[in-house]
């Protein structure tokens, strides 16, 4: 039997500043094909391109990725200004329904940055356009100059719900994780349960109460270094799990709190 299929969610790009491109990390399909082993799948983030009822009869699952722009506001009900960033309504407008579908289905996904944002939208919740800006908040973006190894760093703890779903998973209460986002959870959607906090009290990890399948979701890129980093590996083996599951037919992988 063929490995199950995970659908990366790819980001819009510009080569050399003039030829438009959709693309997908590197370090995203080695977790997923080396880790989660699934057969990653590009996906171009575009309804013009494609629709969510064709990605979700294709994939088994799905990787909701990081990206650069943000999820834009209109989409929480929110006016646009400068702090708000770049944005993608192409992406919007595929994973924000895709989540839903998801979530409804039973059909797995893993939220990461960017999708762990998109997750919490789609399911009615609101977002900071720059958390560095609140009063006692530290600053979780990339730092702006160095090496790969430098910005992806471990840099901040993240602390789980004692017994919840991600401590059991991790086997322990608290992790330290990198750190490389400017946006955070303003307000939770609906069942949308945050089971993670870094010490400044932003939401790090979530997951949707009572949906049938996976959809454990977290702030900071697991994908780096995703076969040798102890926390980042339990969760793209329980992701692959729980894709495996969908792809055969199983029950699906589901949360245990």
């Amino acid at each position: 039997m063929r490995r199950p299929i995970v659908g990366i969610i790819g980001n819009s790009h510009l080569i050399n500043e003039e030829y438009p491109a959709h693309a997908g990390g590197t370090m995203n399909s080695e977790a997923v094909a080396q880790v989660a082993d699934c057969i990653p799948l590009v996906v171009p983030p575009d309804p013009k391109l494609v629709s969510v009822a064709e990605l979700m009869e294709v994939c088994d699952g799905f990787l909701l990725t990081g990206g650069r722009p943000n999820v834009h506001p209109e989409e929480y009900g929110e006016a646009e200004t400068p702090a708000h960033g770049a944005f993608d309504r192409a992406r919007d407008a595929i994973t924000l329904p895709l989540v839903r579908a998801c979530v409804e289905r039973g059909q797995p996904f893993f939220g990461v940055c960017r999708g762990f944002q998109e997750v919490n939208v789609a399911m009615g919740g609101t977002l900071h356009p720059e958390i560095r800006d609140l009063p006692g908040r530290m600053n979780h973006r990339m730092p702006p100059d160095g090496t790969l190894e430098e910005k992806f760093a471990l840099r901040h703890l993240v602390r789980f719900t004692d017994g919840g779903v991600f401590h059991q998973l991790m086997g322990a209460p608290e992790v330290m994780t990198n750190t490389l986002h400017g946006q955070g959870v303003k307000s939770a959607g609906k069942r949308i349960v945050i089971d993670g906090h870094a010490p400044d009290g932003t939401a790090e990890a979530l997951y949707v109460a009572g949906a049938r399948g996976f959809t454990l979701s977290v702030q900071w890129h697991p994908e780096w270094r995703a076969g040798l980093d102890p926390v980042s590996r339990p969760l793209f083996e329980a992701f692959g799990k729980a894709t495996r599951a969908w792809a055969e037919g199983r029950t699906p992988w589901a949360l245990s709190a």
